[in-house]
């Protein structure tokens, strides 16, 4: 394992090998039934057999069969033949001066993958909660001119094991398990557990997945396991309108929308998506998605960019724009990323903006940039590979 501040260790040149069984952890439960079934349980006993490992696997947080002592002997035994409890692998953790923790997480090899793949997660510790940021594609689609990840092609869609994963593996790392001893470095909450809520702000545009999205949500979201609350859980879309509805219909998250731009010429330039689906169809999509209240605000995120968004101006067209609807701004300062052509907007500036939008009666936090110096800051992740590989052909030209 690497512990880091700043720069990334270089990648071994080949993979460590993956455990040659499958591995129940992250499942949900209709996939973890057929498990059981599949190596040899009856199924008048599958849901009682599901039940319990699904205690020891999301509630307790167990890694080996063995621990799981209200289940019997020969029933460990032959589901330890056939299958593991394996996690993905590790390949760097790093800590940021701010305590900011971000895993470079190497996804076992899937039938149709010519070679493993990487994603990144981040777990940002505050005062009052824990925010893991989780990815749900590998790469990206979007080509946002603003976000490093819309620099790596898309390669393909999560799974939800692959998803709850990245939970399971921050919660081993920061010990958020009943009776493990918490982590102590970084800033972990002082509270019941250290991952508090989940946000979809890492790799991938969730909404381009939804299907492994929405079975992630019910395996995080479930009461006898891992129980986040589904109001502690966002999904944040750059605006893919046809889905909004169906994720709202079907699973039922907080809503938070990439948002960036007031008018369609800006907007196309910054989310190429919006060529696709304009501002006025998201905006619709927005004021109708279900649930939504005073009590269940959508979170509009709005990257400042200097000179090219945050002006007074700006701020006014927001506030115009988003009329009516129950909402918070948070208001990002750009994290710059290499090679990328975008400043960052001045502090007085970004200041003035919220003022504005803050006296037409919307909350407006500025996000305090975390985990900068580790590239761990909104729109600055991208798997390590991809980076030292693009590094390699840049030398090699």
């Amino acid at each position: 394992m690497d512990y880091m501040s700043g720069m990334l260790a270089p990648l071994d040149t080949a993979p460590a090998p993956f455990a040659e069984k499958p591995s129940l952890a992250g499942l949900t439960r209709g996939e973890l039934s057929a498990a059981l079934v599949s190596a040899g349980v009856p199924e008048r006993e599958a849901r009682m057999r599901t039940n319990q490992i699904w205690h020891w696997l999301y509630h307790r947080g167990a890694t080996s069969f063995d621990t799981m002592t209200n289940v019997s002997k020969v029933l460990r035994a032959e589901l330890e033949k056939v299958y593991s409890l394996a996690r993905p692998e590790i390949v760097t953790e790093q800590i940021s001066i701010d305590g900011t923790r971000k895993w470079l997480i190497r996804l076992p090899p899937r039938p149709d993958d010519k070679r493993p793949h990487e994603v990144e997660a981040v777990y940002i510790p505050e005062a009052d909660r824990g925010t893991l940021c989780v990815s749900s594609q590998v790469g990206c689609t979007l080509a946002c001119t603003f976000c490093h990840t819309g620099t790596q092609v898309l390669v393909r869609n999560l799974t939800s094991q692959e998803i709850v994963s990245q939970l399971l593996i921050a919660r081993d790392r920061i010990g958020d398990w009943p009776g493990m001893e918490r982590s102590k470095e970084g800033l972990v909450p002082d509270a019941e557990r250290a991952v508090t809520n989940i946000v979809f702000m890492g790799m991938g545009e969730p909404l381009y997945n939804l299907d492994g999205v929405k079975d992630a949500i019910d395996v995080i979201s479930d009461g006898e396991g891992l129980s986040l609350s589904k109001r502690r859980i966002t999904v944040s879309t750059s605006g893919v309108v046809p889905m909004i509805e169906r994720l709202g219909n079907e699973s039922g998250p907080m809503l938070a929308i990439s948002l960036h731009a007031t008018n369609d010429e800006l907007r196309n330039e910054l989310v190429p998506l919006n060529k696709k689906y304009p501002i006025k169809e998201l905006i619709e999509a927005c004021r109708n998605y279900p649930g939504v209240s005073n009590a269940r605000r959508i979170t509009f995120e709005y990257v400042m960019l200097k000179g090219v968004n945050d002006s007074d101006a700006e701020a006014k067209k927001l506030v115009s724009l988003l009329k009516g609807i129950p909402a918070k701004i948070n208001l990002i300062p750009f994290n710059p990323w290499p090679g990328t052509r975008y400043e960052c907007s001045d502090w007085e500036r970004i200041e003035a903006f919220s003022e504005i939008v803050f006296r037409a009666g919307y909350a407006s936090p500025v996000r305090t940039p975390r985990g900068r110096d580790i590239l761990a800051a909104c729109g600055q992740l991208k798997s390590a590979t991809e980076r030292l590989r693009a590094k390699d052909r840049a030398a090699a030209q």
